[in-house]
C-alpha cells in the first residue's frame, strides 16, 4: 500500500468550506470541495489525525480504488480485483454501503449486494470461509459511490459518524448534531474569542451541546478522544504504533488544557426536565468543572459574570411547529434581543434560526449572516455585535429608559412604526368597545377584525386570552411583507392591550375555509373557562381553527335564553351546544341538540354539566337531515346554524347549505309546534334563500338585529332569519 492516500471527507450540506479550512490545517493536501464532502491526499498521519481532531466531518473515507463502470457486471469485477486480503481476513465480517446510481444500477441494496458479493469471493478460501457481514459493528466497512459512470470505492475509517462523540446520550425534541454545533461556533469567532480569555453562554441550551462543543475547543480536546471502536480498529492496513502515538499527544493536550482556570461557561433552560439531561452530558463529556446549568427561561437570563466579562451569546431557538406557535417565537426573539441589548453590551451574539424574518425582531442588526442546513431545514446563523449602534432605530432609547421606572414607553417605544400604528388602533378599539362590553357583561368579543387591510387579522378577547387568527393574504400580497405585518401586529399585542405573552394564541385560516374550521389542528386539550352573562362555557384556544364559541351568534344565543322559558328547544348542528345551555338556563321545558361529532357533543355535555344543566338535556350523535327525517318530536323552537359544506364519513351525501337548506327548513319546520319559531342562521356570504321558502312560511330577516357592536363592522359575518307557520 501506498503511503498518500486519497482521502474523502464527509459533511453536512454547507460545511464544506469550514470543513476544507479545518483539513487544510490537519494537513490534507491538495484538498477541494465536492457536495457535503471534501476530497484531498495524505499519508496515514494526516488520515488518523483527521479522524480523532475533526469537529466538522461525519466520515473520513479512504479511497483504495476508483474505476470506469458500465453495468452490474463491470462494477462486480471492479470491486472482485482489488487485492481484498490486503484490508480484511478471510474469518472477518464486513459492511457495505453503496451511493449513487447509473450503469443500469438504480437500486442501491442491489448495488450493495454486487459490492458484498465481490469481496465475498476474492477472500473465499479454499475450505469455504469466507467473511461475514455484520451491519451494526463489522470490521471492514466498504463504501462504494457510484456517478456518471465512476465507481469510488472507499475505506469507512470513522466507522460510526465522527459526530457521535460519545457524550450525547440523552437529548432534546430537536437537537443539533455535534458538528453542526461546533460549526456554528467556529463560524461565531469562538475559538478567538475563547483564546482571549472570554466567556460563553446558551440561554436555551437545551441538552447542552453547544456549551460541551465550546468547552472541548476551548480547553483543546480533540472531539473524538474518547471514542473507543474505529473503522480501522480491525483493518490490516491499520498502524497501531502511529495512532498510538498519536492519541497519547491527544490525551496530554487534553490534559494540559483541564489545567488551565476554566472558562465561564453558562447554559439556562425553560425546560425542567432537560436539566438533569444536560448535567448527565456535560458529566459525560468531562467537563462538569468548565460548565454550569440552570433552569430560567429567556426573558430572566443573565450572562454576564461581570461587568468586565466579554463573550459570545449563542442558541439555536424552536423552530414552532404546532398551532398557535407563531406567537410565542415572535416574543421569544424579542425577549432574547431585550436580554441581548439590556445585559450584554459588549458581547458577540450568534443566532441560529429556521425563520431570519424572526431575527429581525430582536431589535438588533446582525452584521453577516451564513446559511446552514440543520437537517434538510434551510437555517441562517445571524451574527450580532451587541453595541448601540447596531440598534434598531427606538431601541437604543428603549434601553436607556429600561433603566427608569416608565418601563410601559421603553416597551412601547421598541415597536416599529407599522407595529405602533396596530398598537394603537387597538387601544383605541379597547376603549370604546371594553367600555360597551363591561356594560354589557360582556366577557369575550371581537375587538378587531381587519380594520386596516394591511393587517388582515381577528382578534378576540377571551377574558384575559388573546385568540388571533390571520386571514390568508391575497396573492397579491408580498408572502415576506405579509409576514412582517404579522409579526409586527403580535409584537404589539401583549403591549397594547396589558396581556402577558404567553396568553396570545395565534392562528391562521382563509375565509369561509368549509368544515376544516371544525377539524383538529393540534392536541395540547387545554380548556379556558369563560362566562357569557350568567352561562358559563368552556373554549380551547389551541386545538382548533375556532374555539367552541362563535362570538358573533352572542345575540341570537342571548334571544333564545329570553325566549326559552317552558318551551322544547331543538339546537340543530349544535357544536358545542352553547346555544342549548343559554336556553336551558332561560328555563326551557327540555333541550335536544343533535350533531355529527361525538368530540363537540362530548364538550356539549361538559357545558351542560358546568352549569347545573344535566337534568332533561338531550344529546344526539346523528346526521341532522337523517334524524329529522326519523324523529316525530314537537318544538317549540328551534335554531339552525349549519356549515357551509359537509362531507363527513358518517353521513350519507354531501351537505351544501345553499343546495339543500329548503329540505332542511321544510324538515325542522314540519317539527315545529304551532305558534313555534325556528330562527335559521349561515356564514356562506353568497346565499340566497330561496324564494319559495317565504311563500310557504312567514319569514323576517332579522341578521341587523343579530349583529353586536363588535361587529358592526364586519357586517357580513352571518346572515340570520326568523321563520313561523303561516
Amino acid at each position: 500500500m501506498t503511503d498518500c492516500h486519497e482521502l474523502i471527507l464527509t459533511c453536512p450540506k454547507g460545511l464544506e468550506g469550514l470543513l476544507l479550512e479545518e483539513a487544510k490545517e490537519l494537513g490534507l493536501e491538495e484538498a477541494r470541495e465536492q457536495t457535503a464532502a471534501i476530497r484531498g491526499f495524505g499519508n496515514m498521519e494526516v488520515a488518523y489525525r483527521l479522524c480523532l481532531w475533526s469537529r466538522l466531518a461525519n466520515r473520513v473515507l479512504l479511497v483504495i480504488e476508483r474505476f470506469a463502470t458500465v453495468n452490474a457486471e463491470t462494477l462486480y469485477e471492479g470491486v472482485h480485483q482489488v487485492g481484498w486480503a490486503e484490508h480484511l481476513a478471510a474469518t472477518g465480517s464486513l459492511a457495505v454501503e453503496f451511493s449513487g446510481h447509473g450503469s443500469g444500477i438504480d437500486n442501491t441494496h442491489f448495488g450493495a449486494l454486487k459490492v458484498k458479493d465481490a469481496i465475498v469471493d476474492r477472500l473465499r478460501t479454499a475450505t469455504g470461509e469466507r467473511p461475514s457481514v455484520d451491519k451494526l459493528n463489522p470490521d471492514l466497512r466498504i463504501h462504494l459511490r457510484l456517478d456518471r459512470g465512476q465507481a469510488v470505492l472507499s475505506l469507512d475509517l470513522s466507522g460510526h459518524s465522527l459526530h457521535q462523540r460519545g457524550y450525547r446520550l440523552q437529548q432534546g425534541a430537536a437537537p443539533l448534531k455535534e458538528n453542526l454545533a461546533a460549526a456554528v461556533l467556529i463560524r461565531a469567532g469562538w475559538p478567538r474569542i475563547a483564546a482571549a480569555g472570554g466567556a460563553l453562554t446558551d440561554p436555551m441550551c437545551g441538552v447542552g451541546t453547544f456549551l460541551v462543543e465550546g468547552a472541548m475547543m476551548a480547553a483543546d480536546i480533540a472531539p473524538n478522544l474518547r471514542r473507543e471502536r474505529w473503522g480501522f480498529s480491525a483493518w490490516l492496513g491499520h498502524v497501531p504504533a502511529l495512532w498510538n502515538r498519536l492519541h497519547a499527544e491527544a490525551q496530554a493536550r487534553a490534559e494540559a488544557g483541564m489545567t488551565r482556570p476554566p472558562l465561564w461557561i453558562r447554559g439556562y433552560e425553560a425546560d425542567p426536565r432537560l436539566i438533569q439531561p444536560a448535567k448527565n452530558n456535560i458529566e459525560r463529556a468531562g467537563l462538569a468543572g468548565w460548565i454550569r446549568v440552570y433552569q430560567g427561561d429567556v426573558a430572566t437570563f443573565e450572562p454576564r459574570p461581570d461587568q468586565h466579562q466579554k463573550g459570545l451569546v449563542i442558541c439555536n431557538p424552536p423552530y414552532g411547529e404546532r398551532l398557535g406557535d407563531e406567537a410565542s417565537l415572535v416574543y421569544l426573539y424579542q425577549n432574547l434581543g431585550e436580554r441581548l441589548r439590556q445585559a450584554c453590551l459588549g458581547w458577540e451574539a450568534a443566532v441560529l434560526t429556521s425563520a431570519p424574518d424572526l431575527g429581525k425582531r430582536m431589535g438588533i442588526r446582525s452584521h453577516k449572516q451564513y446559511a446552514f442546513w440543520n437537517g434538510a431545514l434551510p437555517c441562517k446563523l445571524l451574527l450580532i455585535k451587541v453595541e448601540l449602534d447596531q440598534f434598531v432605530t427606538g431601541q437604543r432609547a428603549a434601553t436607556a429608559e429600561s433603566k427608569s421606572e416608565e418601563k410601559p414607553v421603553a416597551e412601547l417605544a421598541r415597536l416599529s412604526e407599522g407595529g405602533q400604528m396596530f398598537a394603537n388602533r387597538l387601544q383605541k378599539n379597547l376603549k370604546t368597545l371594553g367600555k360597551w362590553a363591561r356594560k354589557q357583561g360582556i366577557q369575550c368579543y371581537r375587538l378587531y377584525d381587519a380594520d386596516m387591510p394591511e393587517y388582515a387579522l381577528a382578534i378576540d378577547l377571551y377574558g384575559d386570552w388573546v385568540h388571533v387568527q390571520e386571514y390568508a393574504p391575497p396573492r397579491s400580497i408580498d408572502p415576506e411583507k405579509a409576514q412582517a405585518r404579522l409579526y409586527d401586529a403580535l409584537g404589539a399585542i401583549p403591549q397594547a392591550l396589558g396581556i402577558p405573552q404567553d396568553r396570545v394564541v395565534v392562528k391562521r385560516r382563509e375565509r369561509q375555509s368549509g368544515t376544516r374550521q371544525y377539524e383538529r389542528q393540534a392536541t395540547q386539550g387545554t380548556f379556558v373557562e369563560v362566562t357569557e352573562g350568567d352561562v358559563k362555557l368552556l373554549v380551547n384556544l389551541t386545538d382548533y381553527l375556532d374555539t367552541g364559541l362563535f362570538l358573533d351568534h352572542r345575540p341570537m344565543r342571548q334571544r333564545i335564553a329570553r325566549e326559552a322559558a317552558g318551551k322544547r328547544f331543538l339546537n340543530l348542528y349544535c357544536y358545542t351546544a352553547t346555544a342549548t345551555v343559554h336556553a336551558a338556563k332561560g328555563g326551557a321545558r327540555s333541550t335536544t341538540s343533535v350533531d355529527l361529532s361525538k368530540t363537540y357533543l362530548d364538550w356539549a355535555r361538559r357545558n351542560l354539566a358546568l352549569n347545573g344543566l344535566s337534568d332533561r338535556q338531550r344529546l344526539e350523535q346523528a346526521d341532522v337531515m337523517a334524524w329529522l327525517e326519523e324523529d316525530r318530536g314537537e318544538y317549540d323552537l328551534i335554531f339552525i346554524d349549519p356549515p357551509t359544506f359537509s362531507n363527513s364519513k358518517r353521513m350519507e351525501g354531501v351537505f351544501d347549505v345553499q343546495r339543500d337548506h329548503v329540505t332542511l327548513l321544510d324538515l325542522a319546520m314540519a317539527r315545529l309546534a304551532a305558534g313555534g319559531t325556528l330562527y335559521f342562521s349561515n356564514n356562506f356570504r353568497k346565499f340566497v334563500l330561496d324564494p319559495g321558502v317565504a311563500e310557504r312560511y312567514t319569514v323576517e330577516e332579522i341578521t341587523g338585529a343579530t349583529l353586536d357592536e363588535d361587529f358592526r363592522r364586519n357586517s357580513k359575518i352571518h346572515r340570520a332569519w326568523k321563520l313561523q307557520a303561516r
